[in-house]
């Protein structure tokens, strides 16, 4: 954690760490600024960076089991570099009420780096996957916290056809460098527009499945919501919940950061980033008046399909006093951020609610 930069720890075992949004300005997100969301303890190969023996299988529900080195990777598939938004799928967890269990991330457990490898569809075509094929499941070498070498830590999956998309990919590299030893050397998959969870660190293993996967942290409550609207603090029954798939559109503000002190009568320029699970952001617009009125801000194109896109837009505080300035995004399918949490749940997953800052002008 010693090259985290400013980073709030929410468990230092397993760790969990996130970034304040004001330090996530970056278009693309340096190591020293990406959230840390561990199921388990980083495995000493990572720590050594010792990737001599790794092996990835690709086996179940396919005509050819594959046993690929990353040297195999390297040469046999082709190479796709792709800014992709990786995200926690308990960010905003904070913001429930009643509490929900689980590490109380804010805003901060998100980030997009630049992530380099090769497209799990490449893979997997390789392998010939079978048309009995329904779901991946994913494994990875990370240490369950209780030093039990054969405890599965997490192991979780996507439907065959989210892993066919040509963005998802096992890739060895975040921001040209050999992914770090935190975010899962020497290979992990990023699937993005899902929770992170399913982007398995450490990988070791992807097993294609005629049905559902059910490996640790699939079922119960784990990264599953109510199959219908709840009261908050329902006792929810296990079999009414249902795989958080897709994530909401969401958007942040990273500059000024919150408590900033501004002139009356002088513009100030707000700026963040936005993104949705689906893909695009179609529209962005901010408040200075506690959502009464909005205005449309500046909205760049993303560089990539699942990359955030840059947004920016002037607010003009008329009087001396207290402000907010609020923040909403419309994705492509005309869903927009809504200004509280979107429907209550057992363990805080999804919540999208608009970002809001306080200004000061004087």
């Amino acid at each position: 954690m010693s090259e985290k930069d400013g980073l709030t720890v929410h468990n230092d075992r397993p760790l969990n760490a996130e970034t304040p949004a004001h330090l996530l300005d970056d278009d693309i997100t340096p190591y020293s600024r990406l959230f840390v969301r561990a199921n388990g303890l980083v495995p000493q190969s990572a720590l050594d960076k010792d990737a001599s023996d790794w092996t990835l299988t690709i086996d179940g529900e396919v005509e050819n089991e594959l046993s690929l080195t990353i040297d195999d990777l390297k040469s046999d598939f082709e190479h796709v570099t792709l800014a992709l938004v990786l995200e926690c799928g308990g960010n905003g967890r904070a913001f429930f009420q009643p509490g929900a269990s689980g590490n109380q991330w804010t805003v901060g457990a998100v980030g997009c780096p630049q992530w380099t490898g090769v497209r799990l569809r490449d893979v997997l075509e390789k392998a010939g996957v079978k048309s009995s094929a329904v779901y991946t499941g994913h494994y990875g070498n990370d240490v369950d916290i209780s030093g039990d070498p054969d405890k599965v830590v997490i192991s979780r999956g996507v439907p065959i056809e989210k892993a066919m998309e040509p963005e998802a990919l096992i890739a060895w590299a975040m921001n040209g460098e050999d992914i770090p030893a935190l975010h899962g050397f020497p290979i992990r998959l990023v699937i993005p527009g899902y929770p992170g969870s399913v982007s398995q660190k450490y990988l070791t293993r992807i097993w294609i499945r005629d049905k559902e996967h059910d490996g640790p942290k699939m079922g119960g409550y784990s990264y599953r919501m109510p199959k219908y609207p709840v009261a908050p603090g329902t006792e929810v029954p296990e079999e009414d919940m249902e795989v958080l798939t897709v994530m909401p559109v969401k958007s942040i503000i990273t500059a000024p950061a919150t408590g900033a002190e501004v002139t009356q009568g002088q513009a100030v320029e707000v700026r963040g980033h936005a993104w949705a699970g689906d893909g695009d952001v179609k529209a962005m617009h901010v408040s200075l008046d506690f959502g009464q009125t909005w205005q449309e801000a500046t909205l760049e194109s993303a560089p990539n399909k699942y990359a955030w896109q840059r947004w920016r837009a002037e607010v003009t505080p008329p009087e001396q006093g207290y402000y907010e300035v609020w923040a909403r995004a419309t994705d492509m399918n005309d869903v927009t951020q809504p200004a509280v949490t979107p429907g209550w749940n057992p363990r805080g997953y999804g919540n999208n609610m608009i970002h809001r800052i306080a200004l000061f002008a004087s």
